[in-house]
Order: C-alpha cells, then sequence, then structure tokens
C-alpha cells in the first residue's frame, strides 16, 4: 500500500492546496495541531473511558489499555452511556476550532470557513475472535447531506497503522455517491465497490491529521493492539453554502446543546452558528431510506447485521412509524439469537 502523499510543505498555500484535494479527495498535514492540545482531550477521554470500565484494571490509566470484558460500539446503548460526556468535553469542541485547521481551510476554500457543530469520535476496542468493530469503507456525504464538506480526522494519540489508522480511497471523490450497503462496524454503511488499488494510509503520530472531502471512500484498519484506538472527526464547509440541520444538533440527539454545555469554562463557542449567519436546510433523507429498507429486509428474514441500523432508527429517525417498526424486529431478534 501507498502511503499518503504529505501536504506540509503548501500547508500554506491555498491554491495549492486546493488542487491536490481536487485531484487526490485528501490532504494529509502531520504535525497541523499542537501535541499537547490533543493530548488533554486524550488525557480527558481515557480519564472517561476508565469511569466506563472500558480500561483494563491494574493498567495504567494513560496507557489505554482495553477492557475487553466491556467491549462495546456506537449505537450500543452501554456504549452510548460512557460515551455521552466524552462527547460534551469542552476541550474536544475547543481543539476542533483551532486556529491551525481554520486557518489551512480558509486558505484551501480562499473564504469564511463554517465549522460543523456536529463532530464524530470514536472509541474503537481491540479486534479479537469475537469482536471486530472496524469501520468498513464508506463515504460521509450519506450521513451529512448540505453543501459539499470536508472532514478533519485527528487521533487521540499516536497511532500506528496496526492500532487501526484511517485510509484513503485517493481519487474515489469525483463520481458522487457510490452504491453502498450496511455493515457491522461504527457508522453502519459499506460501499459496495472496493476500491482494491486506490488505497493509500500512513502511521499517524499524536498531532498529525488528514482532511478529506465528504464524497472519497475512506475506512479504518482493524485495530490489532491491546488499546483502545480513539479519534475525533470534526467536519467543515463553506460559510456561504448551506449546512443540514442533522449536522447542527448533537450526535445522535443524545443531548441537548444546553446539556453539552453546562460546566464549560467559556461561553465563546456557545451557539456560534448562529452568530455567524448559518444557513440551514433540511436533511436529505433519500440514503437513509435506502439503507433503512435494507435493514428492514433482512432483519424480517433473521439477519442479525441488521441491528445496528434498527438501533440507530429507534433513537434518532424522526418517524415514529419506523421507530416502532425497528422496535418490533429489534425485539424478534434478540429472542431469536
Amino acid at each position: 500500500m501507498k502511503p499518503f502523499t504529505d501536504s506540509s510543505d503548501i500547508r500554506s498555500d491555498g491554491p495549492a492546496l486546493a488542487a491536490r484535494i481536487a485531484q487526490d479527495g485528501y490532504l494529509f498535514v502531520p504535525g497541523l495541531l499542537p501535541r499537547d492540545a490533543v493530548a488533554q482531550v486524550r488525557r480527558e477521554f481515557l480519564d472517561l473511558a476508565a469511569v466506563g470500565g472500558w480500561l483494563a484494571r491494574g493498567e495504567p490509566v494513560a496507557a489505554g489499555i482495553a477492557n475487553l470484558e466491556r467491549a462495546c460500539k456506537d449505537p450500543e446503548p452501554k456504549y452510548i452511556e460512557a460515551f455521552r460526556p466524552m462527547w460534551a468535553l469542552e476541550s474536544l469542541h475547543r481543539l476542533k476550532h483551532h486556529p491551525n485547521i481554520v486557518g489551512l481551510l480558509e486558505r484551501l476554500f480562499g473564504e469564511p470557513v463554517l465549522v460543523h457543530p456536529l463532530l464524530v469520535a470514536r472509541n474503537i476496542f481491540p479486534q479479537t475472535g469475537t469482536f471486530d468493530f472496524t469501520t468498513s469503507s464508506h463515504q460521509d456525504r450519506i450521513h451529512i447531506g448540505g453543501g459539499t464538506s470536508y472532514a478533519v480526522w485527528v487521533p487521540l494519540g499516536d497511532c500506528p497503522r496496526e492500532k487501526g489508522s484511517l485510509l484513503i480511497a485517493a481519487g474515489s471523490h469525483v463520481q458522487g455517491v457510490r452504491d453502498f450497503t450496511i455493515a457491522g462496524g461504527a457508522g453502519g454503511l459499506e460501499t459496495v465497490e472496493d476500491f482494491a488499488d486506490q488505497w493509500v494510509g500512513s502511521d499517524f503520530a499524536i498531532g498529525d491529521a488528514v482532511i478529506f472531502v465528504d464524497t472519497v471512500a475512506h475506512k479504518a484498519l482493524p485495530n490489532r493492539t491491546r488499546e483502545l484506538r480513539q479519534s475525533f472527526d470534526a467536519r467543515y464547509q463553506r460559510l456561504a453554502d448551506p449546512i443540514a440541520d442533522v449536522s447542527v444538533r448533537t450526535y445522535g440527539d443524545m443531548m441537548t446543546w444546553d446539556e453539552v454545555y453546562t460546566g464549560w469554562a467559556r461561553d465563546d463557542l456557545k451557539y456560534y452558528w448562529r452568530a455567524q449567519g448559518a444557513r440551514v436546510v433540511p436533511y436529505d433523507r433519500q440514503y437513509y431510506d435506502k439503507r433503512d429498507a435494507i435493514a428492514f429486509d433482512l432483519a424480517e428474514r433473521g439477519d442479525r447485521l441488521a441491528r445496528d441500523t434498527l438501533l440507530r432508527i429507534v433513537q434518532r429517525d424522526p418517524d415514529a412509524t419506523k421507530r416502532d417498526r425497528a422496535s418490533r424486529l429489534l425485539v424478534a431478534l434478540d429472542k431469536a439469537s
């Protein structure tokens, strides 16, 4: 597999950044963020992981050694219970606004940047014979809607490939949204095409980041270490473009913004997108409707691959009829197992 193309030498050159991401669909920028800023968020994540029972007893918290007896994944309720306070951390939300990120994107766009209120964070347990929570190849566009967006993926700590670092299918962004099906890993979707010859990836050191457009296919490698693989990916777009309503809500609507802000030390980031004049539009659910139809069909045939999608429908779908149907199918799947 080829390594990422290093974009350090052009990080101050907006037109060069724009040309490269138009060609490859991504930008790899080692050392984009200060190591100490990322390390602070990592410490807070690990402290909360320890509270949630996710770390091995008798091991230093800072080592991040996973307790496989408590292995779980999004969207399982036991995962969400421990994850909720992580997602609300002020330090995490401040990190996505870091001037090193926003400044690079301003140069890339040549115009003002809107930082998405919604961000995604992951805690991936090690792969074993029992657990495989690896994120499959997918495109973010399906989940985000609105105008074209760009993700910035940052591991919380060093992340060599054996820990489950991110891979990009270089050039896969140019044909728009590809055919997909549901999957069991984080995110719950998988492209049908495998992009076999296009995958690129490198080891990440703390502070490294990869930026990619929302139609580029990407996936994670399996976590073959003993540690939790923790990361976050925040999304960004041109302020002038529309943003879908799902991206101005909290993750999975698992809390309100007022609940997120409780205990924050400063007020400057509270509801910042409103002051910027973000143009919010309804999320186009066409891709989720396709996803849900696949899940309902599989569930009615007793296939447990549908379970995670059914959980997402129950937790997040605005349609009460769909939520009721998913709830009934979950009960039937669990009785049959």
